[in-house]
């Protein structure tokens, strides 16, 4: 892990790998076991992987409170790094960040790939479209994140204080970017036309957090983007499957699909 300063905020930022360069946005739990996958992708690509203000040793000045706040960041660092042109990448909430950064400027963003992505309101007020993690019982929630959780659940009570200090503090900034409205911005969806770039829609299709239907309306409101539902899989694809998930993005990048 390496700290940059950006304006009033000090990142954490992950760099791995060589390659044509990969940011990925992380979602809103466990940073730790992503680790398996960041591997995968540092064998194809430059990983860039920051952690959001708030988020693990990344501070969070006190105007930093909507993932509007973080769609501007990551694209001041995408000019002030000078990656070139970038794949994009967002997982949960971090999927919700990168088509926030989509619709406001894409210049340095060559493509898209969303994994379970929030953000979106497609139905009704009272339509409850985005499982609510934080009323959902412990056991329950696991079964509705992971295809097997019994095999790919971390262990919280395996961990030591800082550890588990680290999952409460990211759960806690999670909570402050998208608690209201809940996990999604009302005004996103009408300026989806904006995602001017390929885009990749992943799913697993055990996703009890957020279904599958909805990733497919997510992809059929950008205007180029392809749907690949991962079998046995639920809202953490890349946890899950991280070969399968970094295969299809390696296949999209050489653009196999669209």
């Amino acid at each position: 892990m390496e700290r940059i300063q950006m304006g009033d905020v000090r990142l954490e930022m992950l760099t791995a790998g060589a390659g044509p360069p990969l940011l990925f946005l992380h979602g809103e739990d466990y940073f730790a076991q992503h680790q398996e996958f960041f591997d995968r992708l540092a064998r194809h690509w430059q990983v860039v992987v920051p952690r959001h203000p708030g988020f693990g040793d990344s501070g969070r000045p006190d105007g930093f409170r909507t993932v509007h706040d973080l769609a501007y960041l990551y694209l001041d660092l995408l000019e002030r790094r000078d990656f070139g042109n970038v794949t994009l990448a967002g997982a949960s909430l971090g999927g919700w960040i990168a088509l926030e950064m989509c619709v406001r400027c894409c210049a340095a963003i060559d493509r898209l790939v969303l994994i379970g992505s929030l953000g979106v309101k497609f139905g009704g007020r009272e339509e409850r479209e985005i499982a609510d993690i934080y009323a959902l019982p412990g056991d329950e929630l696991l079964r509705r994140a992971f295809f097997d959780p019994q095999r790919f659940a971390p262990d919280y009570s395996r961990l030591d204080d800082d550890e588990a200090t680290a999952v409460a503090r990211d759960r806690q900034a999670a909570a402050l970017y998208g608690w209201r409205p809940y996990m999604h911005d009302p005004g996103l969806r009408q300026w989806l036309h904006r995602v001017r770039v390929p885009s990749l829609v992943i799913w697993g299709e055990n996703d009890g957090i957020v279904a599958p239907d909805y990733g497919r309306k997510l992809c059929r409101s950008l205007p180029d983007a392809h749907f690949e539902p991962i079998p046995e899989a639920g809202h953490y694809p890349q946890i899950e499957r991280p070969n399968e998930i970094t295969n299809a993005i390696e296949r999209f990048a050489r653009a196999e699909v669209l």
